[in-house]
């Protein structure tokens, strides 16, 4: 304990740089949870330690930037797929984004120190521990909106694999039980320091949520008929997808595996941008290139059953009809009908900054930058969340991509869908990205009490029950397909039905608290 003491004094900005780090094993595909408790609980310690705000903040973004490099390298590996693009750029990319996120930390890490650096003698680490895990609370949730926002990988998603205690999400969500493990790093930190009492308090407050049987959770689903659905992962690498000449190949894939099992209607679910067909008629001839939208759909209608119902994304164009040119796409979902019928379309509303558009477009252009971004022309972002009939079956809701990383934000809170479709495409987002992606899609399914279908290329596509436990999934890297039944949503959480207000009072509750010690304590 000397050593660590007399290692913290002497190197604190390094330690805070490895603490951050070491901290980010916890995401998947690792899952070490236990190092990012106790990373966590180095971090504070040294945070405890430094003596001025400048060291404070200092020490608060070099753990972040440690966290952020580790815990988001899958970044390097998708600039690889960008139009000529070196691969050495992907890894500046991912340092470049680090060293902005980093700031979120540093904020949290700064203020912890404020409210407990001052005379709250033997309080001072308790008040610490609640301030920093309140103040984490509102960085990340801020870190969810601020420049478009970018709340990949929330910190408590470490804990998804500890038993029920991610059914705190149902209500406090997402952003309130990453405060949930910087309180428990802070119970390990307490314990290094002998404070038996509150340590042991706040692990048994803690284990309760674990220890209670998830029978509570699955008495509130409601119960319904479920429709058969099919889910399908063609295995098509980024690499063929736009390939040219590769279009009926790649559509004999999906076709192969959109077979029939009985002759029950069922909802069939293909990946996003599936297919690089345009199913909406009405755009100038040569855009089709040959394969007119009532060709596309004919085909489509061809792999299915009376009663079937085909939901896939696919692009849609936006036109200057004085000129007759596009001007920009929407990355959609497009519902079909057995009978060619187009029911409905969402279109992406939370686009990707430099994948789906180019910040600042007419400057980067001007100086040669344009190629950060794919194509000519940037896509248009849709309203939001919405829901779609789908007949028989009910409604869906539909969140493309990442979207379904943004806690609070991912269902039409007027017209509640009876599951979420996420569609996605993590063919570039290497090893570690798809499954960082599906853990978020699983919290999403506990915060909503709904389930969450995913359909992706090349994995990892799974069916999600709305207690967020994948019942079905591929593994990346195969092609397969999923035959099961919809899974039955829950009646509304109460995240749910408060959203972010939940965690942003648990914040302010964790704050109030902290201040109130200190009082005490002078």
């Amino acid at each position: 304990m000397f050593k660590l003491s007399f290692l913290i004094g002497k190197y604190p900005f390094w330690l805070s740089l490895v603490a951050g780090a070491a901290s980010a094993t916890g995401f998947a595909p690792l899952g070490l949870w236990p190092v990012t408790l106790i990373a966590f609980a180095l971090w504070m310690a040294i945070l405890q330690n430094v003596q001025s705000r400048k060291a404070a903040f200092f020490s608060g973004w070099l753990f972040g930037v440690g966290h952020f490099i580790i815990g988001l390298n899958w970044i390097a590996k998708s600039f690889t797929f960008q139009a000529a693009m070196p691969e050495w750029l992907g890894y500046i990319a991912v340092v470049l984004v680090a060293l902005y996120l980093a700031v979120y930390p540093a904020l949290a890490g700064l203020g912890a120190w404020w409210l407990g650096h001052e005379r709250s003698g033997r309080e001072r680490p308790i008040v610490f521990v609640l301030a920093l895990a309140g103040f984490w609370i509102i960085t990340e949730w801020l870190r969810s909106w601020v420049f478009g926002g970018f709340s990949w990988n929330p910190l408590g998603i470490t804990l998804l694999p500890v038993g029920q205690l991610p059914f705190l999400t149902k209500y406090i969500g997402s952003y309130g039980f990453s405060a949930i493990l910087v309180i428990a790093g802070g119970a390990a930190w307490l314990a290094s320091l002998r404070y038996w009492k509150t340590a042991l308090l706040i692990a048994v407050l803690l284990a309760v949520p674990s220890i209670i049987s998830s029978d509570n959770m699955l008495d509130r689903t409601i119960a319904e008929a479920r429709p058969k659905i099919t889910v399908v992962q063609p295995n098509i690498g980024q690499q063929d997808k736009w390939k040219a000449g590769y279009e009926e190949e790649n559509l004999a894939k999906l076709a192969g595996l959109t077979k029939r099992v009985d002759e029950e209607p069922r909802i069939i679910f293909w990946p996003e941008v599936a297919i690089p067909d345009y199913l909406e008629a009405g755009y100038p001839q040569r855009y089709y290139y040959g394969r007119p939208p009532e060709f596309v759909r004919e085909q489509l209608a061809s792999l299915m059953s009376p009663g079937d119902v085909l939901v896939l994304g696919a692009l849609k164009l936006e036109f200057n009809e004085a000129e007759g040119r596009a001007v920009g796409a929407r990355n959609s979902v497009f519902v079909m009908d057995s009978d060619r019928e187009l029911l409905g379309r969402y279109d992406k509303s939370h686009l990707v900054p430099f994948g789906e558009y180019l910040p600042m477009r007419s400057l980067l252009s001007a100086i040669g930058l344009a190629r950060l971004a794919p194509g000519d022309f940037d896509f248009w972002p849709g309203p939001g969340p919405r829901s779609l009939e789908l007949g028989n079956f009910g409604k869906a809701g539909f969140q493309i991509c990442y979207e379904i990383i943004f806690s609070g934000q991912v269902v039409d809170r007027e017209n509640r869908p009876d599951f979420i479709f996420n569609p996605s495409n993590d063919a570039w987002f290497g090893s570690w990205g798809p499954p960082q992606h599906l853990a978020q899609a699983r919290l999403r399914a506990i915060e909503e009490g709904l389930p969450v279908i995913r359909s992706t290329p090349t994995g990892i596509s799974a069916v999600i029950d709305a207690n967020g436990r994948v019942l079905e999934s591929i593994p990346m890297g195969q092609a397969g397909l999923i035959d099961t039944n919809l899974p039955r949503a829950q009646s509304p959480t109460l995240f749910a039905q408060h959203g972010n207000i939940l965690p942003l009072g648990f914040a302010l509750f964790l704050l109030i608290s902290a201040i109130a010690i200190r009082l005490r304590a002078r």
